[in-house]
């Protein structure tokens, strides 16, 4: 346990690196509504905020609800001359699950699709328990670390933005329609940028060591003055 405006840059106990500069900034407790900013280039560092928790699993479930969409209602329609098709994202799926092009086909789901809700069920399990002021599940340290590895590959908005693109060169050879599930994965991509702007992971591991769940053996405990 590190007492806290004690570090050690051996160890980097009670030490917080900011995630874009590395600037090293003594690492102390918060009360809420109290922001940590990066000395250097002002990067937030640790920001509790009442009620983050609860916002983040609600953005959480939301997710998962437009992640349904976007994978079985229609993407878009393609029509030219009275003839016209209409695909969902499972159904191309489903198109392209043999032969060469499955491997690709996997891969792709995997990040547009897997990825995106799995890190989602990986912030329900970690933070579901600590809005309620109990103790965290038993793998709540591995779910979180977990969630934070998957976070740079979590490429939906990748995907629109390409989708988007590729509409745009195939418009002058036919007529199309964008349908729900395009909108659906929009909405996935603002939901998914307000989780990211609520979720502090530095906030998120001090309230699962707060909450008696060892991490990494650094807990920050209020220095005590005699």
């Amino acid at each position: 346990m590190q007492i806290e405006g004690e570090y050690d840059l051996s160890t980097g106990a009670g030490l917080i690196a900011c995630p874009r500069c590395d600037a090293l900034h003594i690492e102390r407790e918060l009360e809420p509504g109290e922001t940590a900013r990066c000395v250097r280039c002002n990067t937030v560092l640790a920001s509790p905020r009442a009620g983050a928790f609860t916002r983040i699993i609600a953005l959480s479930f939301a997710s998962l609800v437009l992640m349904v969409g976007a994978v079985f209602f229609p993407f878009l329609q393609i029509s030219r001359m009275g003839f016209g098709n209409e695909t969902s994202l499972f159904g191309v799926a489903l198109a392209f699950s043999h032969g060469a092009l499955m491997p690709l086909t996997v891969a792709v789901l995997g990040m547009i699709v897997g990825l995106p809700v799995l890190r989602a069920l990986l912030l329900v399990y970690t933070l579901l328990p600590l809005s309620r002021n109990r103790r965290p599940f038993a793998y709540a340290v591995q779910a979180f670390r977990l969630s934070e590895a998957l976070r740079p590959w979590s490429m939906a908005e990748i995907f629109v933005i390409g989708t988007a693109i590729a509409l745009v060169k195939v418009a002058g050879l036919a007529n199309i329609s964008l349908g729900p599930a395009f909108w659906a994965f929009c909405g996935l991509i603002v939901v998914n940028a307000a989780s990211n702007a609520f979720t502090s992971a530095a906030t998120i591991w001090d309230a699962i060591e707060d909450a008696g769940m060892a991490t990494d053996g650094r807990e920050i405990v209020p220095e005590t003055r005699a």
